[in-house]
C-alpha cells in the first residue's frame, strides 16, 4: 500500500520536527527557518505555502520530509493548493507592499551605521547624548510608530493574525519597543556599554526581521491579496502617512547627515 503525506499537512510543523528531529534538517537545506521560530504552531502546507518554492523545490522538499517520516517506504506526495505564481517580468511586490519595501530601505541605512555609531558613542557630553536620542528617535518614531504600525494597525488586519508567522513579526515589534526602553535608561543612567549593547542587538533583530518580512512574508500576503485590497491597502497608507507630515522626510535626512558623518 503506497503511504501518503496528506495527514501531515495540517500538523504544527513543531509537534512534525518533535516527533522527527531530521526534519528540521531538510528545512534547514531549504532556508525554511522553523526551528528557530519560539512559536512552530504553523502547519506544514502552511510552511509550504508562505515560503513559495519552486515545483521542483517543493516537491525535493515533501520528498525529504516523506524519506525521514516513512523510512524505506513508497510515499505519495500530496499537491499543496496556492494562489498562482506571478509572471516572469510582473513587478516584485504591490504598490504598497513596495511602500514598506523601501521604508525598509531606509531603515537598513540606519542599521549599516549602528556599529560605527555604537562604537563611537559619546554621552558624557551634550552633543553626544544628542546624537544618541536622535538614534532612539529614528527608531520610535520612523521604524515603529511610522512603519511598524502600518502593518499592525492595517496590514496584518487582512490576514489570519494567530498565523505564527505573523505573530512573529509582532513579537519582534516588542521586543524592539524592550530594547528602545532599554536605551532610553541606559541613556539616563549613563551607562555607555549598556547602550552600546542594546543597540547592536537591535540592529540584529531588525536585519533578520525585515530579511522575512522582504523575502517571505510580503511576497506571500502579495499572493493572497485580491486586486480590491491591494487598492484598500494602498490607499489607507496613504491615509496614515499623512498624519506624519514631514516628519518621514527628517528622519530621513538624519540618516542622510549621519551617513556623510560616519562615511
Amino acid at each position: 500500500m503506497t503511504l501518503t503525506m496528506q495527514a501531515y499537512l495540517d500538523k504544527g510543523i513543531k509537534e512534525i520536527i518533535d516527533e522527527f528531529p531530521p526534519v528540521a534538517g531538510v528545512l534547514h537545506r531549504y532556508d525554511i527557518g522553523c526551528v528557530a521560530c519560539g512559536l512552530g504552531t504553523c502547519r506544514l502546507k502552511d510552511v509550504v505555502g508562505i515560503h513559495d518554492l519552486d515545483p521542483e523545490a517543493e516537491t525535493a522538499l515533501m520528498g525529504g520530509i516523506a524519506r525521514v517520516v516513512f523510512p524505506g517506504r513508497e510515499v505519495a506526495l500530496p499537491a499543496i493548493e496556492r494562489p498562482a505564481r506571478a509572471k516572469s517580468g510582473e513587478a516584485a511586490y504591490s504598490p504598497p507592499m513596495k511602500k514598506l519595501v523601501d521604508e525598509h530601505k531606509l531603515i537598513k541605512r540606519w542599521l549599516a551605521l549602528i556599529p560605527g555609531v555604537a562604537q563611537g558613542l559619546d554621552i558624557a557630553t551634550e552633543s553626544g547624548r544628542q546624537l544618541a536620542r536622535q538614534g532612539i528617535d529614528f527608531i520610535r518614531g520612523y521604524a515603529d510608530r511610522f512603519h511598524h504600525a502600518k502593518e499592525e494597525a492595517i496590514l496584518f488586519k487582512y490576514f489570519d493574525e494567530d498565523l505564527d508567522i505573523i505573530k512573529t513579526m509582532c513579537a519582534d515589534h516588542e521586543n524592539v519597543r524592550a530594547k528602545v526602553r532599554a536605551m532610553e535608561a541606559a541613556l539616563e543612567k549613563g551607562d555607555k556599554q549598556a547602550l552600546a549593547e542594546n543597540l547592536r542587538a537591535y540592529r540584529e533583530l531588525l536585519t533578520e526581521h525585515i530579511k522575512k518580512e522582504d523575502e517571505i512574508l510580503y511576497r506571500w500576503m502579495d499572493r493572497n491579496l485580491t486586486v480590491t485590497q491591494v487598492g484598500e491597502l494602498f490607499s489607507r497608507f496613504r491615509e496614515k502617512e499623512s498624519e506624519f507630515g514631514n516628519v518621514p522626510r527628517e528622519f530621513e535626512d538624519f540618516v542622510c547627515q549621519l551617513e556623510s558623518k560616519y562615511r
